[in-house]
């Protein structure tokens, strides 16, 4: 401590220190500097005492003040003791005025002033520190050397004139070197002071490890502040480091010793392993080449900084700006890793089921089901609510009076989810634990849990009405609103009050039951939290004119400024995620290695397997993975490693217009439900972000809460016969939970009617109760059941079953365009329509042993083909329950055309003059589909019969087929009738007008 020129060690803080604590109970270093400086001041001690006083002290303390004070004025020197340094400091300022005035000696006198002697000197100043002794040498140094001057000014005998002359000039030289000296001096001074700062920080980091890495006790917060520290010093520590290693930007001779001075043969001879490909290969005169190329090249700003382009990422132009919303967070559960992590380790599964969130309210659960006929589980996805119920109920004794089973809407899920519970109770699938989903069942009598599709489930109403072999039944996923969990909710309702011993639960992943509570009469809702992370959601600015070009910016912007993590992007459809993809490639093309590598991966349902499954590829180090998807991946997909979510905030919407008979798919903005699902998907394996390309106004203000269930955008036909054969016949009256329209059942109904399933008066007749054994649409099913009329049963189940597949059969990949539409173009030979070209394909594909290379050269998805022909085995089983003799006639095209026209003579089509279509039915404008055979056939069939319309830039059928007018009367004629006919066999008078929409009822 430093005070007044005085300099005092810490054993005098440390006392003074002690003092202030023994008489006032407390000390601090400024009050120590404080009580040291009156001390200075005082007169006397009983000066100092009274200044204490003054100045807050108590004068009870009284002996114990005064004695304090006195050691205290003792131990402190006072004014009265700096006379001496007073006068030499006058001496000094003397000495330095005079040397003005004086030339500097020249090297001979300097040696003689250094040899001079110090003994008087050293006598006066044996009391001053080494620093005060070398200033007095100086000063005395000077002395001397003004004293020779003067004799030497004394002998010269010049004018006086001349000699002020020569003084002045020489005072003006002193002057500018004393510029100089002090400039230098200066200088010098701040280099100590930096050295002094530097070796200061040294030992202040020598401190603050030693405190960091000692071990005492201590609370939580000083703990959290300690980590944090320790944190700080590595950063430092490591910088530290890197900054001696690049500090020196050139060539250093190499040194072979190492710190303990002994020779380091490593790096003795590291410049002859240099040449021998040692750690660093490089030649040493292209190092020497390297540097030089440096030193020449253009730099902007001073040395020691970079370059400005290299100190901020690339970033694209067109930003897209983003504001923070909100964060969502979960409960605080295991993590996905952790409990990953932990199963590597663990030898039972029964152990890693205790890992999951679910385990902790396994007991709540099981007395909830037991005090409750019907219960409504949320759970997230994770939370282990469909694999872990079902054996809990297990467990618990549920299956001693019947099965359980769990309806999934997915068939992918029920058959993973029941290997899953098989191998974690330890028994063969398909023994304890089943699954059953079309066209493959996969249990037996000895099955207690079974895993089902809801499709399958409701085929089992059919033969057992009442579900007595079960004694529990969960519906899996019921947020997901399919056709068949809509229907399954009113019969199970009805079943609930029937049966009282059976257990209702019904699984959402979605916080909102309450609907599902309300609609089961008030049951209660069971909460179980998931373990997925905080997501961080970020919204735009201002809405988006191209949502697409959006994505592609935001991908970039993400890829560039965002840790490391895979993207997630959601867009609308296959053309949109081509479009996509092309923009990201040319993108990432231009930036070129100024950006990572960014891997990019498409999905979507026409897209081929192999491809599919490159989405669950580990991304390579030091890339990063982006997945251009629909809304397929929100819950049908799960994807590992995503950690950022693009949501554009559109998708594909199917939805059937009862008046057109079209189904309509079109780009529909998403509802807030879907908006979460899609965000919680960034914070599956840790925390993530969401950037939704849209407003938060948008969002809490446009968006409807839920997406419209599939009962109030679908055809209704098959829900009708459907309830028609379980023997319900009001459908008015059916307690649907989101009721269709009255337009669509009463369309259903008149279709129905018009196939001849329904007579008139609404129940079921022998064509009805045949088609309702054939898993198809009616319209299938009536085309089968035609077929044995025509005897070509066995071709129309085959083109029944590609029809079934959808429109995903052939596949066009990038910058092939021209030889798969070569391949398509080859099944279609001779303008026999589209519908006989798919049963060519499978012909083939048969005569060729179902082989996937076969597919691959004709550019057929092997997916669709396979799923076909499990289809086609299905309906050949049938055949025989529904008494159809298997016929087949592959030479006879007419009656094929004829069999497929029986089914489907509601969509008719007529050619106009401008090369349009118009519906027989409704009188609307259609087209035929560029990817049909007949869009480019010359000249155009007049009439064409069509599997279904379809809405997307513009009014499509698809599955055109060729007809003549004549078969329309021969097969529907309560539907048709003549208006006008001439008796002439010419192309106009065999048929003029067929009356629009006419119904014979």
């Amino acid at each position: 401590m430093g005070s007044g020129g005085f300099d005092f060690d810490s054993n005098f803080e440390t006392w003074v220190s002690d003092g202030l604590i023994s008489l006032l109970g407390y000390s601090h270093p400024a009050v120590v500097l404080f009580v040291v400086g009156l001390s200075k001041e005082a007169s006397s001690p009983s000066d100092l005492v009274e200044k204490l006083v003054n100045f807050g002290v108590p004068s009870s303390l009284g002996d114990s003040l005064h004695s304090f004070a006195e050691e205290l004025f003792t131990r402190v020197p006072h004014k009265g003791s700096e006379g001496a340094n007073f006068q030499e400091e006058q001496v000094r300022e003397t000495v330095v005025e005079k040397q003005r005035y004086y030339t500097i000696l020249d090297d001979k006198e300097a040696v003689d002033i250094d040899k001079s002697p110090t003994v008087g000197i050293s006598k006066n100043c044996s009391e001053k520190s080494g620093e005060e002794t070398v200033e007095v040498l100086k000063l005395y140094g000077g002395n001397k050397r003004e004293e020779k001057r003067r004799v030497y000014h004394d002998g010269d005998g010049g004018s006086g004139g001349d000699a002020d002359r020569e003084k002045k000039k020489l005072g003006e030289a002193r002057k500018s070197d004393t510029s100089e000296s002090e400039r230098h001096q200066n200088h010098d001074v701040n280099v100590l002071r930096k050295a002094s700062r530097h070796a200061y920080l040294g030992k202040r980091v020598e401190k603050i490890c030693k405190y960091v890495l000692g071990h005492c006790k201590m609370a939580e917060v000083e703990y959290r502040q300690l980590r944090h520290t320790k944190e700080l010093c590595e950063i430092v520590k490591k910088q530290l480091e890197k900054n001696d290693q690049s500090h020196f930007n050139g060539y250093v001779m190499p040194e072979c010793y190492d710190a303990g001075g002994s020779v380091n043969q490593r790096k003795r001879f590291g410049a002859s392993l240099k040449h021998c490909g040692g750690e660093d290969s490089r030649y040493e005169p292209n190092l020497w080449e390297e540097q030089q190329v440096k030193k020449a090249s253009l730099k902007f700003g001073s040395q020691d900084r970079k370059r400005s382009e290299d100190k901020y990422p690339v970033i694209p132009g067109d930003q897209i700006e983003l504001v923070r919303g909100a964060i969502v967070f979960e409960e605080n559960m295991p993590s996905h890793e952790s409990a990953t992590a932990a199963c590597s380790k663990l030898h039972s599964l029964e152990e890693y089921r205790r890992l999951l969130p679910i385990f902790g309210y396994k007991d709540k659960l099981l007395q909830a089901v037991h005090d409750y006929q019907v219960l409504i589980i949320v759970g997230e996805t994770g939370s282990g609510k469909t694999t872990q119920i079902p054996q809990y109920l297990h467990e618990a004794g549920y299956t001693r009076r019947g099965k359980i089973g769990c309806a999934q809407p997915r068939r992918v899920a029920a058959m993973s989810v029941a290997a899953r519970v098989a191998q974690e109770m330890q028994v063969k699938l398909g023994q304890e634990v089943g699954y059953s989903i079309r066209f493959e069942d996969c249990t037996s009598k000895k099955t207690v849990l079974k895993y089902m599709t809801d499709g399958m489930l409701l085929r089992e109403f059919l033969s057992e009405p009442d579900l007595s072999s079960y004694s529990v039944l969960i519906i899996d996923e019921a947020h997901d609103r399919t056709l068949s969990t809509d229907i399954l909710f009113g019969l199970l309702k009805d079943l609930a009050c029937f049966r009282p011993d059976l257990k209702l639960l019904v699984s959402s992943a979605t916080l909102d039951a309450l609907k599902f509570s309300d609609y089961f009469d008030s049951a209660p809702i069971f909460n179980i939290p998931g373990r997925r992370h905080h997501v961080e959601i970020q919204y735009t600015i201002a809405p988006e004119a191209d949502y697409l070009t959006a994505s592609v910016v935001t991908v970039l912007q993400v890829h560039i400024t965002q840790e490391p993590g895979d993207i997630l992007v959601f867009l609308t459809g296959q053309e949109e995620i081509e479009a996509a993809e092309e923009q990201l490639r040319h993108r990432t093309k231009e930036l070129g290695s100024n950006i990572a590598e960014l891997v990019i991966h498409p999905i979507y349902a026409n897209l081929p397997t192999e491809k599919q499954a490159k989405i669950f590829e580990p991304t390579p180090k030091g890339a990063r993975k982006v997945v251009l998807a629909t809304n397929i991946a929100e819950t049908s997909v799960t994807i590992d490693g995503i950690k950022y979510v693009i949501d554009s905030g559109f998708c594909k919407m199917k939805s059937y217009n009862p008046r057109t008979g079209m189904d309509a798919l079109q780009v529909t903005s998403v509802s807030k439900a879907s908006a979460k699902q899609r965000a919680g998907r960034a914070g599956r394996t840790g925390p993530g972000k969401c950037f939704r390309l849209y407003t938060a106004y948008n969002y809490q203000h446009e968006l409807s809460e839920d997406t419209i269930p599939e009962m109030q955008r679908s055809d209704l036909a098959n829900v009708v016969l459907t309830l028609k054969t379980l023997g319900i016949n009001d459908m008015i009256k059916f307690d649907f939970m989101d009721p269709p329209s009255a337009d669509s059942l009463v369309k259903a109904l008149e279709l129905l009617y018009s196939l001849g399933a329904l007579n008139c008066k609404g129940d079921l007749t022998k064509i009805g109760r045949r088609m309702s054994e054939l898993p198809l649409d009616p319209m299938l099913s009536k085309m089968i059941v035609a077929s044995e009329k025509y005897k070509c049963s066995e071709e129309i189940i085959t083109i029944a079953a590609m029809l079934s597949v959808g429109s995903s059969i052939f596949y066009r990949p990038k910058g092939k365009d021209m030889l798969a539409d070569a391949a398509r173009a080859r099944f279609h030979e001779g303008n026999i329509g589209d519908h006989i070209g798919l049963l060519m394909v499978y012909n083939e594909w048969r005569s060729c042993g179902y082989g996937v290379s076969w597919c691959c050269e004709n550019y057929v998805q092997y997916r669709c083909m396979k799923r076909s022909r499990d289809i086609r085995d299905q309906l050949e089983r049938l055949l025989e329950m529904v008494e159809i003799h298997k016929t087949s006639s592959l030479n006879d095209l007419e009656a094929m055309k004829k069999a497929v026209t029986s089914g489907f003579f509601p969509h008719v089509a007529r050619l106009q003059k401008g090369g349009s279509y118009k519906t027989i039915r409704h009188q609307q404008s259609v087209h035929i589909h560029p990817s049909s055979s007949l869009a480019q056939s010359f000249p155009k069939p007049e009439w064409v019969a069509y599997h279904e319309l379809v809405l997307t830039s513009q009014e499509y059928m698809r599955q055109e087929t060729e007809i003549k007018p004549e078969w329309l009367l021969e097969i529907a004629p309560h539907y048709y009738q003549f208006i006008n006919v001439n008796g002439s066999g010419s192309k106009k008078n065999i048929l003029n007008q067929v009356h629009q929409g006419t119904v014979r009822t």
